[in-house]
């Protein structure tokens, strides 16, 4: 076997290891043939998977890499980044915090019927069956968080304030009244009208023998042993190991090896250049106050908030198709997946997050969708809306991710993952675009766009601050409050994420950072033969890589225009 083909054995073999150890995933790629499955959630099945994983790399070492042709050195270099932060991060007992009020199984699996296809009578027979499962997939979480609690890994208490409200929806005494129970709802003409009945019956017993008592049972765990035991501290250093732990998420997270001071200043840096730029839109404006008393302005006056969920919908969709019909201009390769909006389900929208994006699938078999939050109109800005669809749909995570999936000439390990750093330096980098693509032109949306911008610059201040620096949370609420325009309800929820999720929030100001300093690079070496369509054809058409290989390929790039 020569050395390519041992390479890409390396990379069928593991990713054939990756579907069948999490079928979530796997549906969520398009590869449906463990449907019927869900992940084993017990701590000695993720151990064993960590010594796959590490058994992978010794594989990877045996593989001559000076004898693989440019494209193939790549992917051996990003599979074996990838690998490696893998095994790290299981490496750390913090995995076993499984859940905050803002993430985790518990949101998950209420929008399984979203991910799963519903076009035959098999498709329904493996939800019921994923469903009969849960029941056992909640008590091996519990077990595991049990373990977390036992090894110094007790989850700070604002994270899991809210969380009892989220999961008591599901305790339904009326299967037909779950949301477990949609695909029911709706038969596709394929199942056979014979076949419904049964199938009603079966669901119906499915949620009611497994489901809920799989979420009764983790609200009694909650209730009795998590919330009693979690900790007033919030640092991810006071976790076992905990300041290598956050070393480790910085370097996971925004691919570079920076220490937290070095990244809190670079954060206050940005603070101080964006609040420079805000208070010039707020003179624009005609405003006299000053900065707080604009800010105040902004929380509190009705013109800049939609009156009901469906008007935010609404506006929110206007925007979105503005900013479909001026893509072209910036790019010459579009996704074919198309992407939708929904609202954030109600049972967790009180502690999520404005919005989100979830992937379509792999298979093409499903949209992409944007999540927007409708709870509490109050905290739902609309000056916020564009800076907000750039990043979270076009021409950020949507168009970013689909278009990564759709590159039939990468692996599938480099189609389906990636770097959080590139992912969410890219959609902040989106949201920059919208200046170039017409949008902004009121200046308090371009003051919403240099808030979200301000946003992510603070979150460099407070997740390290909150994590290594001693900031405590109301220290990084007032940080944020004095600094953006958003409201204390969004503060407040995101603050706690960052708590709850230690380092993530770096990635998106680092990796726009460098992506921005690529671009001006880029422009100053080819000076009027830059073109901006071909410049982001080049970003993403390697996908998510880590941001140092980005720099790589871009000065490469450059060189072979120069040719």
């Amino acid at each position: 076997m020569n050395t390519s083909t041992q390479l890409q054995q390396l990379f069928t073999d593991h990713w054939e290891a990756w579907m069948r150890w999490d079928p979530l995933f796997a549906t969520q790629c398009g590869d449906h043939r463990y449907n019927d499955r869900l992940p084993t959630m017990t701590d000695s099945a993720i151990q064993n998977w960590r010594e796959h994983l590490i058994a992978f790399r010794e594989r990877q070492r045996t593989i001559d890499r000076g004898a693989l042709a440019p494209s193939e050195t790549l992917d051996y270099d990003i599979f074996a980044r990838l690998l490696d932060n893998e095994i790290a991060e299981l490496g750390y007992p913090a995995y076993r915090v499984l859940l905050t009020k803002s993430g985790g199984f518990h949101l998950f699996f209420p929008d399984l019927h979203l991910l799963t296809p519903f076009n035959n009578l098999q498709d329904y027979e493996n939800y019921i069956a994923r469903l009969a499962a849960l029941n056992q997939y909640f008590q091996d979480a519990i077990e595991m968080m049990r373990l977390g609690l036992q090894t110094g890994c007790q989850p700070p208490r604002v994270t899991l304030e809210g969380i009892v409200e989220s999961l008591q929806p599901h305790l339904t005494e009326n299967p037909e009244h779950s949301i477990f129970y949609q695909p029911c709802e709706n038969f596709p003409a394929s199942v056979d009208d014979s076949q419904k009945p049964r199938l009603m019956k079966e669901l119906q017993t499915a949620i009611r023998n497994s489901v809920v008592p799989a979420y009764r049972t983790l609200l009694e765990f909650i209730q009795t042993e998590y919330l009693p035991s979690a900790r007033e501290a919030i640092a991810a250093a006071e976790f076992p190991d905990g300041r290598a732990f956050y070393q480790h998420r910085i370097r996971y997270f925004t691919t570079l090896d920076l220490t937290p001071e070095a990244v809190h200043q670079t954060g206050l840096g940005e603070v101080h250049r964006i609040r420079a730029e805000m208070e010039t839109i707020i003179r624009e404006t005609g405003f006299t106050g000053n900065f707080r008393a604009f800010i105040q302005f902004l929380r509190t006056d009705p013109r800049f908030y939609a009156p009901s969920p469906d008007q935010l919908l609404k506006e929110t969709a206007y925007v979105l198709k503005r900013i479909d019909g001026e893509l072209p201009r910036l790019f010459k390769t579009l996704p074919r997946l198309p992407y939708g909006i929904r609202a954030i389900p109600d049972f967790s929208a009180p502690g999520n997050t404005t919005a989100y994006y979830q992937p379509g699938a792999g298979d093409s078999t499903r949209a992409g969708t944007y999540y927007v939050n409708t709870y509490d109109l109050k905290s739902r800005p609309l000056y916020e809306i564009e800076a907000l669809s750039l990043h979270e749909a076009v021409p950020g995570h949507h168009l970013q991710i689909a278009m990564q999936q759709e590159l039939g000439n990468l692996p599938n390990f480099r189609r389906f993952s990636g770097f959080t750093a590139f992912v969410e330096g890219w959609a902040l980098y989106a949201e920059h675009l919208g200046l170039e693509m017409g949008f902004y032109t009121d200046p308090y949306s371009n003051f919403g766009r240099l808030s979200y911008e301000m946003w992510r610059a603070c979150r460099l201040v407070v997740d390290t601050g909150m994590h290594t620096l001693g900031w405590t949370r109301q220290q990084a609420i007032d940080f944020m409050a004095e600094n953006t325009s958003s409201t204390l309800l969004n503060i407040t929820n995101e603050v706690d994420r960052y708590i709850g999720w230690p380092g993530q929030a770096l990635a998106y100001k680092i990796g726009e950072l460098k992506i921005r300093e690529l671009r001006a690079l880029t422009e100053i070496k080819l000076g009027n033969r830059f073109d901006r369509r071909e410049f982001h054809d080049l970003l993403l058409g390697s996908g998510a890589v880590s941001l140092d290989v980005l720099e790589m390929l871009t000065h490469a790039w450059i060189e072979k225009q120069l040719e």
